[in-house]
C-alpha cells in the first residue's frame, strides 16, 4: 500500500517570539519544519506541505539557504487547519494510506511514524495519543471539581487515515468543533484507533515549548 503525508505548515502563529512563524524558527540551526520534514521524507511516496501562500517565496529561500531537496508538493494554506488539510488532501489518490503531521512537532520517531501506518493500514484509521499524567479539575461556575483521568489521552499527530476515508470526511462542511484531524473523520461516523504516542512528540506552541526544543535537539547525534 502506497504512504502519502501531509506536513501542516499553515498557521502564521507567531506565539513563541519572534517575527516569523514558529515553523521557520531554527533548532540547531536548522528550521523547525525542515527538521519535521525530513522525519517523513522515508516514508511517503508523496510528500505535501501546507504554508501560507505569502510565505511560499521565503520558503523557497529557506530551501536554497539550507540546501534542503526534499521532494514535495507545496500547497496553499487556509484560515484554519481544516481548510488547509482540505486543500492538501485534493492531491491524493482514492487509495493509500495518508500521514498528517504538525510542522511542528519535529520530534516523532521511525518507529511511531511506522507504528502508525501500520495500524491505519488493518484498521484504517491510527492517532498517536498518550494517557494524561496530571491530575485534572474543571471549572463550572467558579468552581472546579475533580476529574478522572483515566480514560483521558492527549492527542498528537500523525494521524493516518486510508485515503477513502479522509477524502470522505473532508467533504463535509466545517465546524468549530475540528480541532484536529480525528474529530473530522469521527464527525463522519468513523471509529478513531489510538496508537501509543511518545513523551517528546510534543507540538512547539510556547516560548517553554522553544526551550525544551532546543535542549532536545542538542543532545541529539
Amino acid at each position: 500500500m502506497e504512504y502519502f503525508v501531509i506536513i501542516t505548515g499553515g498557521g502564521s502563529g507567531l506565539r513563541v517570539g519572534g517575527d516569523i512563524p514558529k515553523q521557520f524558527i531554527c533548532l540547531n540551526e536548522i528550521p523547525v519544519i525542515i527538521h519535521t520534514i525530513n522525519r517523513f521524507a522515508e516514508f511517503a511516496k508523496t510528500l505535501i506541505v501546507t504554508l501560507p501562500e505569502k510565505y511560499f517565496d521565503y520558503w523557497e529561500k529557506i530551501q536554497r539557504k539550507y540546501q534542503f531537496n526534499v521532494p514535495h508538493l507545496l500547497v496553499k494554506g487556509g484560515d484554519t487547519r481544516f481548510h488547509s488539510v482540505k486543500n492538501a488532501i485534493e492531491h491524493l489518490p482514492d487509495s493509500g494510506l495518508v500521514a498528517i503531521h504538525d510542522a511542528v512537532r519535529p520530534f516523532a520517531t521511525c518507529h511511531l511514524i511506522k507504528s502508525c501506518f501500520e495500524h491505519a493500514e488493518k484498521y484504517g484509521t491510527a492517532v498517536a495519543a498518550i494517557p494524561v499524567k496530571d491530575s485534572l479539575r474543571t471549572v463550572s461556575n467558579s468552581k472546579t471539581k475533580h476529574t478522572d483521568r483515566t480514560n483521558i489521552f492527549a492527542v498528537q499527530t500523525p494521524q493516518v487515515f486510508s485515503c477513502e476515508i479522509i477524502k470522505k470526511s473532508y467533504n463535509q462542511a466545517f465546524h468549530s468543533d475540528f480541532t484536529d484531524d480525528a474529530s473530522v473523520v469521527e464527525s463522519f461516523g468513523y471509529d478513531i484507533q489510538l496508537v501509543d504516542g511518545e513523551e517528546l512528540n510534543f507540538k512547539i506552541t510556547t516560548p517553554a515549548d522553544l526551550i525544551m526544543a532546543e535542549c532536545l535537539m542538542s543532545l541529539s547525534p
